[in-house]
Parts: C-alpha cells; sequence; structure tokens
C-alpha cells in the first residue's frame, strides 16, 4: 500500500483552491507557491493520520493560516512596495478593476500577517468569526478587533476604497467564487 494513496488526488483536486488562498495572503505567486508547498510537505509526511481524522481540507486550511502567521514572525520582511499607480481612464470596468485590484493587493501586503489572514478568512473564505478563530487559535474577540482595525487601515491605505468596504468586504478580496 503507497503511503500516499489519496494525497496526490487531494493535492490535485484541492491545490488550486489552496493556492488562491496562500496568494491572498503572502500577495506574490512565488510566495504562495512556497507556503503551499510547506504546508504539503508536512501534510505529506502524516496524511495517513490526517486522512483518519476524515477533513483534510480543514486541516490544509489550519496548516497554510497557521504556517503564514508563523513564516511571517521568523521572517520579517520590512520592505513595502511601492509600485506606481496608472493613471485612472474612462477606459471601461476592466481597467477600473484592475487599479482597483492593484491598490487592494498595496494595501494587504501593508497590513500586520494577523489581520491579513484574519480578512482573508471573514471575507475570501466567508469563516465566521468562531472559525476564524479557532484556525487561528485565537479569541473571537480577537478576530473582532483585527477585522475592525484591518478596515480601518486599509480604509487609510487606499481611500479610494472606502465606500467599497464595509458593504463589500467579499468582493473587493476574491470576487465572486
Amino acid at each position: 500500500m503507497d503511503r500516499y494513496e489519496g494525497f496526490r488526488e487531494f493535492v490535485t483536486v484541492r491545490g488550486p483552491a489552496l493556492m488562491g488562498t496562500a496568494y491572498l495572503l503572502t500577495g506574490g505567486r512565488h510566495q504562495a507557491e512556497d507556503l503551499l508547498q510547506t504546508v504539503l510537505t508536512k501534510m505529506a509526511t502524516r496524511w495517513r493520520h490526517i486522512e483518519l481524522d476524515g477533513n483534510p481540507e480543514a486541516y490544509a486550511r489550519t496548516a497554510l493560516y497557521r504556517e503564514f502567521v508563523s513564516w511571517r514572525r521568523v521572517r520579517r520582511n520590512h520592505e513595502l512596495p511601492q509600485a506606481e499607480l496608472p493613471e485612472r481612464t474612462a477606459a471601461g470596468d476592466l481597467q477600473d478593476a484592475a487599479v482597483r485590484r492593484m491598490l487592494i493587493e498595496q494595501a494587504l501586503r501593508r497590513l500586520t500577517v494577523k489581520q491579513r489572514a484574519v480578512l482573508v478568512l471573514r471575507f475570501y473564505e466567508d469563516r465566521s468569526e468562531a472559525e476564524t478563530a479557532r484556525l487561528l487559535g485565537c479569541s473571537v474577540g480577537t478576530v473582532k478587533s483585527q477585522t475592525h482595525h484591518a478596515l480601518q487601515r486599509l480604509r487609510l491605505l487606499a481611500p479610494e476604497l472606502g465606500e467599497l468596504l464595509p458593504e463589500a468586504a467579499p468582493m473587493i478580496l476574491g470576487g465572486e467564487r
């Protein structure tokens, strides 16, 4: 019996969704690939155990968030990307959406690790406060305060997005899934 039986299928089926979450957390494709690879490598060594527990997806997502927070503690990167944004024109919704996405990505990179993780879980993953707290290993109160502070900081960092943040945080962070 192959010790990785089922693992390859899990990675094939759920890998793209996990990669999307990793990208939102890290803000870059290469960092997202590294993060996901680290988590999947750890999962592979414990696959039989994880599979017996019955919910490898939940395990993977929890591991992804915790590894991201752990990485950021160890690998502090104080550089803040400062790309010049193109001027807004009346070229249509597609250009506006691209500019908005760039603004959001820049603002997300400037949030604390915990704030970014909370926003991704709450608004992209559509998790409850209790689920978010459980996944991050913190209290519901911490999730509430981190969400509040993160949205407040996003409004400060990208005032152009201010009218979108309160009602449409899911749309901003990931669009419709």
